[in-house]
């Protein structure tokens, strides 16, 4: 289930990065309902193409060892920022009054993605844990003493 979920994730960063990295004021009039017309606003906008292609080669490149504490740690990381997108993206709409026609799509995007991070997580953490040879009934940290010898 994980490694689908960052194999999907990579996609979808990527997919929204390479078009913010060489086109960002098309993107954004379809997201927000607004132009970039200004240099630093299609700056930043390059700058967080850059960020989205980086998340999404990291999912790539990790997804072939979804069992990995590095994996768990990506699904965190991408956890983090799919609740935010969705966040900005709701309050964009409902708070900022931008109209595009992407932004409830793209924040019911990032809310199932983000569920899809919950369950993730929630399914390896036994098998995490059982590898770490921490007790699950015990508290968090406490390793056995057959797994230290």
């Amino acid at each position: 289930m994980m490694k689908k979920l960052l194999a999907v994730t990579a996609l979808v960063e990527a997919s929204v990065g390479i078009p913010l990295l060489f086109a960002p004021a098309m993107l954004a009039s379809i997201l927000l309902g607004s132009p970039l017309d200004t240099v630093p606003g299609l700056f930043v906008a390059r700058l967080a193409g850059a960020a989205l292609l980086s998340l999404g080669g990291a999912c790539w490149a990790v997804r072939r060892d979804a069992q990995s504490r590095a994996a768990a740690g990506m699904v965190i990381v991408m956890l983090i920022y799919n609740v935010a997108t969705a966040v900005l993206l709701v309050s964009a709409r409902f708070f900022l009054g931008m109209t595009g026609i992407g932004l409830l799509p793209a924040s019911a995007v990032h809310v199932v993605l983000a569920g899809w991070c919950i369950a993730c997580l929630q399914s390896a953490r036994g098998a995490v844990v059982c590898r770490l040879g921490i007790h699950p009934e015990r508290s968090w940290g406490q390793k056995t003493i057959s797994r230290m010898i």
